[in-house]
C-alpha cells in the first residue's frame, strides 16, 4: 500500500458537497479563506462544494479539518469526593465527644428511620450491539434492500416533486418528465444517493435543473406553457410566477414552497447566501405587486401568505401522476443496458474500421498522375529550308561527278 493510500485511508471520509458548504459557512469561512488555508485556488474550493470534484491526499486532510464541526462540549460531571471508613471515623470522633450543654434540656431522641425499601431486581442487560463490520444483526430487525429503499423514497416524494416542478416551469408533461428522469439518474447513482444526507434534495435539485434546461425550447411539446388555471387568483399567482427569471422563480419556491433555510438554498442552486437572499427579495417584491395584501404584510406573514397560495395552486391543478417506481427502475435499468451496448458497439466498430485502415493503406508514396495538357505557344522545329530548281541541279552534278574530279580523292575500303 503506497502512502497517499494510507493517508486517504486515516482521513474520515468527507460529507455530502451540499453539506461542506453549510459547514464552512457556519464557521463564516469565505471560498478565499478556505482555499488560501487549503493552498488550492477558489475554483477548486467551488468545484468541491458543487461535488465535480473531490480533495485527495494533503489537501483532503486540511480541507475536512477546516470544515470538520466543532465537537459539542459536554458539561463537566463533578463526582462526590470518596470517603473512607479511616476518615469518617476520624471527623466523627470529636463530634461524639462533645458533652451536652448543662442549661439546654436533653433533645429527645429522633425517629428511627424506616427500614429501607427491598432492592428492585436489577435492569436487564442491554441487548447487543450488532456488528456492522461483520454484518450481524438484531433478531428484530430486517434489511431493506435497495429497491425498497429506492420505492419508498419515490412514494413518499414524486407525488409532490411533480407538483413542485409544475410550478417552476408551467408544464404538466415536462413536470412528470423531469421528475421520473431524476429519478432514473438517481437509481443508477444509488449507492452516493443513498448515503446522502438528504436524498430528497438530492432528487430535487436533479429535476430542477432538468426542468430549467434551455434545451427544452428547442421542443415542439414544451416551447409553451400550459394553459393557466381558470380562477383570478390562481392565475395571477401562475403568470406571476412565470414572469420571474427561472434562478429567482426556483429561490422564491424553495423558500417559501418548499421551506428551506438560505445556506441551504445557496448550496442547491450553486449560488452564494446572499445572492440567494436578493433573489428572494427582488422575487417577494415582484408577486407582492401583483398582490396588495402580500406587499402590506409582515415578513412572517408574507411567508406564510405564499406558502399558502402556492400550496392552493400546486393542489389546484390537475398534474399528472408519475409512473410507478418499477417502471422507473425498469426503464433506467433498460436505458443503462443500452448505453452500454452502444458504447460497446461503438468501441467495436472503431476497432474493426482502424484495422481496415491499416490493412488497406499503402507502404509508399505513390505520386499521382497528372492529367495530360495542350501546350501552346512552342515555336515550330527549325531546319533547312525547301531546296529550289538551280539548287536541284547543283546536287545532282556534284553526285555524278563525284569520282571524276581530278580534285578529289574517293575513300576506298581496305
Amino acid at each position: 500500500m503506497t502512502r497517499s493510500t494510507t493517508d486517504e485511508a486515516a482521513v474520515p471520509p468527507l460529507p455530502s458537497p451540499k453539506e461542506r458548504r453549510r459547514l464552512r459557512e457556519a464557521k463564516s469561512l469565505s471560498e478565499e479563506e478556505v482555499a488560501a488555508a487549503v493552498g488550492v485556488t477558489r475554483a477548486t474550493v467551488r468545484s468541491w462544494e458543487t461535488g465535480r470534484t473531490s480533495p485527495r491526499g494533503r489537501k483532503r486532510a486540511l480541507y475536512a479539518k477546516l470544515i470538520a464541526p466543532e465537537p459539542a462540549v459536554k458539561p463537566e460531571v463533578v463526582k462526590p469526593p470518596v470517603v473512607t471508613a479511616e476518615a469518617a471515623a476520624v471527623v466523627a470522633g470529636p463530634v461524639a465527644a462533645v458533652p451536652a450543654a448543662p442549661d439546654l434540656p436533653e433533645a429527645s431522641p429522633l425517629p428511627e428511620a424506616p427500614p429501607a425499601a427491598p432492592p428492585a431486581d436489577p435492569p436487564p442487560p442491554p441487548p447487543p450491539i450488532s456488528d456492522t463490520r461483520s454484518g450481524a444483526e438484531a433478531p428484530d430487525e430486517r434489511r431493506v434492500s435497495p429497491a425498497e429503499a429506492f420505492d419508498e423514497l419515490y412514494a413518499r416524494t414524486a407525488p409532490g416533486l411533480v407538483r413542485q416542478t409544475y410550478l417552476l416551469t408551467g408544464r404538466r408533461a415536462l413536470a412528470r418528465e423531469s421528475v421520473e428522469r431524476a429519478f432514473e439518474v438517481a437509481w443508477q447513482r444509488w449507492p452516493e444517493v443513498a448515503v446522502d444526507r438528504d436524498p430528497a434534495g438530492w432528487v430535487r435539485a436533479a429535476a430542477y435543473e432538468y426542468a430549467m434546461s434551455p434545451w427544452h425550447r428547442l421542443r415542439r411539446t414544451h416551447r409553451h406553457p400550459d394553459a393557466p388555471p381558470t380562477e383570478p387568483g390562481k392565475r395571477a399567482l401562475f403568470d406571476a410566477l412565470l414572469d420571474l427569471p427561472p434562478a429567482y422563480r426556483r429561490t422564491l419556491l424553495l423558500y417559501d414552497g418548499v421551506g428551506l433555510d438560505l445556506p441551504e438554498i445557496a448550496a442547491e442552486t450553486e449560488a452564494s447566501t446572499p445572492a440567494a437572499a436578493g433573489r428572494l427579495m427582488t422575487a417577494r417584491a415582484a408577486v407582492a405587486e401583483r398582490f396588495p395584501e402580500l406587499a402590506d404584510a409582515a415578513p412572517a406573514e408574507q411567508s406564510a401568505l405564499l406558502q399558502d397560495r402556492l400550496g392552493g395552486l400546486a393542489r389546484a391543478e390537475h398534474v399528472p401522476v408519475p409512473r410507478p417506481a418499477r417502471a422507473v427502475r425498469t426503464g433506467s435499468e433498460n436505458k443503462a443496458r443500452l448505453w452500454t451496448r452502444a458504447a460497446v458497439a461503438g468501441v467495436a466498430l472503431l476497432i474493426a474500421v482502424t484495422g481496415l485502415t491499416l490493412h488497406t493503406a499503402p507502404t509508399h508514396y505513390e505520386p499521382p498522375i497528372s492529367p495530360p495538357e495542350r501546350v501552346g505557344g512552342v515555336p515550330p522545329r527549325g531546319g533547312p529550308q525547301k531546296l529550289t530548281a538551280q539548287d536541284l541541279k547543283l546536287q545532282k552534278s556534284l553526285s555524278e561527278q563525284l569520282a571524276h574530279g581530278p580534285e578529289r580523292l574517293v575513300p576506298q575500303l581496305e
